[in-house]
C-alpha cells in the first residue's frame, strides 16, 4: 500500500494549486462549500491497514500556502469521530466537534490527522469518550510513552508515506485488544450514515435489537454523543450534498425526507449549524457551481 499511495501522491503532485489525493477512501463529507480562493492547497486521505483499521478509519493531510494572499476561512461539520492532530507546537486529541468546525488558514501550515472510527478511540482512553467532547487533550494525557517525540518524528518525514508509516508504529506500539462494543457501535454509525432513511433513534432500536436506554449509554461511553445527535448530523450532511450539487430547492420536501416535522424545524437545525438558512447557503453556491468548482471544495481539516 505505501508504494501505491506514493504513486498516487507523485500523480497528483503535477495536477496544480489545489491537489486532492484520495487513497482506499472516499470523498470527504460535511464540508461547507465556499469560492475557490488564490494560493497553494494539497489534502490527502489515506486508509490504513491492519491490525488499525479496527479503529482508524483513514490517515488525513492538509497542506497550505498562502503567503501573499489574504487568510482564508475553511468549514466543516464534523462526523462522530476523534482525531489525533500532529501540527507543528500544537499537538492535540481533539473530541468530537458537536458544533461547526472552523480554522482561519493564514501564512504557510501543515497539519497531520488520525480519524478514528467512531467508538475507536474509546479503547485507547479507556474512559467514556463523552469526557473529550467538544474539547481538546494533550497527547500525553492519553498516551504515556513516546508521545513527546511523536510530533517531533513524524514532521521530519519529507514523504507522506513515510509519515503515515510513523503514526501507524506509534498506534500499534499502544494497540489496545479489539473491543466488541467498539466494533458494535461502528457497524450502528455506519449504517446511519450510508441509510439515509434512518431519521429516528427507534429504527436503530428495531434493526440492532437493543433498547434506547443501552443505545444511548453505549453512544456517551463510545461515541461521546447521542444517537440523535449522529442521525441529525448525517442527515444535514445529505442536505449539504443535495444542495451542493444543485438540486431544484423544495425545502418542505428535503426537510421531510431527512425526518423533520417540518420545515421550520429543518431550517432552524440548518442556520444553528451552518450560519445561514438553506436559501442563503444555495445562492452563495451559485458563483461556485458556475465555476465548475463545487464538486471539488479547498480542502479543511476533516
Amino acid at each position: 500500500m505505501i508504494g501505491e499511495t506514493r504513486q498516487l501522491t507523485n500523480q497528483a503532485a503535477a495536477a496544480g494549486d489545489s491537489v486532492t489525493v484520495l487513497a482506499g477512501v472516499g470523498p470527504a463529507r460535511g464540508v461547507l462549500r465556499s469560492a475557490a480562493g488564490p494560493g497553494h492547497f494539497r489534502h490527502e486521505r489515506h486508509a490504513p491497514a491492519p491490525p488499525l483499521c479496527a479503529f482508524v478509519e483513514h490517515y488525513w493531510m492538509v497542506h497550505w500556502d498562502l503567503r501573499g494572499h489574504a487568510p482564508q476561512l475553511r468549514e466543516t461539520l464534523p462526523h462522530p469521530s476523534v482525531h489525533l492532530l500532529i501540527e507543528q507546537g500544537h499537538s492535540r486529541i481533539a473530541g468530537v466537534a458537536t458544533g461547526r468546525f472552523s480554522r482561519l488558514l493564514e501564512g504557510q501550515g501543515f497539519v497531520f490527522g488520525v480519524k478514528f472510527t467512531p467508538g475507536g478511540f474509546r479503547p485507547f482512553l479507556r474512559k467514556s469518550v463523552s469526557i473529550i467532547t467538544d474539547r481538546v487533550r494533550a497527547l500525553t494525557d492519553v498516551f504515556a510513552q513516546g508521545s513527546d517525540q511523536l510530533e517531533q518524528e513524524l514532521l521530519a518525514q519529507a514523504d507522506s508515506a513515510d509519515m503515515i508509516d510513523v503514526a501507524s508504529r506509534f498506534l500499534c506500539a499502544h494497540l489496545p485488544p479489539v473491543d466488541v462494543d467498539a466494533t458494535r457501535v461502528a457497524q450502528i454509525v455506519r449504517a446511519t450514515m450510508d441509510d439515509r432513511s434512518i431519521t429516528a433513534v427507534g429504527q436503530l432500536v428495531q434493526r440492532f435489537g437493543i433498547n434506547k436506554r443501552a443505545l444511548q449509554r453505549l453512544f456517551a461511553q463510545y461515541v461521546g454523543v447521542s444517537p440523535k445527535w449522529v442521525i441529525n448530523r448525517y442527515r444535514l450532511h445529505e442536505a449539504l450534498e443535495l444542495l451542493s450539487a444543485g438540486r431544484p430547492a423544495d425545502w418542505t420536501a428535503l426537510a421531510l425526507s431527512l425526518g423533520y416535522f417540518d420545515q421550520s424545524h429543518f431550517i432552524r437545525d440548518f442556520k444553528c449549524l451552518v450560519g445561514k438558512t438553506p436559501t442563503e447557503y444555495s445562492n452563495a453556491l451559485s458563483p461556485v457551481t458556475a465555476a465548475g468548482t463545487a464538486a471539488s471544495p479547498r480542502p479543511s481539516t476533516p
